[in-house]
């Protein structure tokens, strides 16, 4: 008969080699998801996925699709659009980097070329194809940033939230009615800095809450 020692030894090599495999599983996911080309056809620039992710994360940022900059270096939120979510976060970037503490994936991860007014929107396939793969394999997450509409409707498309919030902006202003364990942002792009003048309220209230919430749900 095992001793209580053996017994506690034993259970903690049996939870090591559990994450040890969720681990190589996310690896696989992760190195799949890079490899990937299935939309390359309507990639002006070509395939360049990007994502992060460990299943330590605790927090998960999901965006719209990778701009040029970032399709470029290979490193997500490497722009100005980076700088003003970290901003919004007090984050520092060597945190933020650093997979063990954030999960970064996007609705579409290749950059998708330019439209009339900005980037084009995601491409439909990324999502569906490859989100609940990386999901199930990221189980410590306790907060999910959905910045932008896309992730948004994505995410919450049956949720009565979005249903009473029809718009991005009743919805951010109303965030604290948001299902657990998402938390709806607008996109922290620079076209976005308009919305930002017309919304003050999302400085003095919005930010304050996504940071206790961040407090509360990830340190």
């Amino acid at each position: 008969m095992l001793s209580k020692y053996d017994r506690n030894r034993t259970l903690k090599s049996v939870i090591t080699i559990n994450w040890a495999i969720v681990t190589v599983k996310l690896l696989t996911v992760l190195n799949e998801i890079k490899r990937c080309n299935r939309c390359i056809e309507h990639l002006p620039l070509g395939a360049n996925p990007v994502i992060q992710a460990s299943h330590e994360a605790k927090l998960l940022i999901i965006g719209q699709a990778p701009g040029l900059r970032v399709h470029q270096s290979g490193i997500p939120w490497n722009d100005a659009s980076g700088k003003r979510l970290r901003d919004w976060l007090e984050m520092d970037p060597q945190t933020f980097y650093d997979p063990k503490n954030v999960a970064i994936m996007p609705m579409g991860f290749c950059y998708p070329g330019k439209g009339k007014s900005g980037d084009l929107p995601p491409q439909p396939e990324c999502a569906p194809t490859w989100h609940s793969q990386a999901l199930e394999l990221l189980p410590n997450l306790k907060l999910i940033l959905l910045t932008g509409m896309y992730s948004q409707r994505y995410y919450l498309a049956n949720e009565p939230f979005i249903k009473k919030f029809t718009t991005l902006t009743e919805r951010v202003k109303n965030v604290s009615q948001c299902p657990h364990p998402y938390f709806v942002l607008p996109h922290p792009s620079p076209r976005n800095q308009i919305w930002l003048k017309k919304n003050p309220w999302f400085t003095t209230e919005t930010l304050p809450l996504l940071r206790k919430r961040l407090n509360e749900d990830t340190i």
